[in-house]
């Protein structure tokens, strides 16, 4: 569990760093995204048969950092619809 909680924290702050911009979230929101990113990037490797969902391999760590990419722009447009 830890492991996975370290796995999401590393994807999340890969996501934050391939966007370009700054992003105005906590490192929290990143965790969270991040693991929300690892397991959908498990998930993916799971349905591809390459393995288990909270096994994460070079595959599901590409989707898990793409998956948490997109988590972490559609986390600032919501944010940024609400302080305007």
């Amino acid at each position: 569990m830890i492991g996975f909680i370290v796995a999401g924290l590393i994807i999340g702050a890969l996501a934050r760093l391939v966007k370009p911009g700054k992003q105005n979230l906590s490192l929290l929101m990143t965790l969270l995204l991040g693991l929300v990113g690892s397991v959908i990037g498990g998930g993916v490797a799971n349905i591809l048969g390459t393995g288990g969902i909270f096994e994460l391999n070079v595959l599901g760590f590409v989707v898990a950092v793409i998956a948490a990419l997109l988590l972490i722009g559609v986390a600032e447009g919501a944010s940024g619809s609400r302080k305007t």
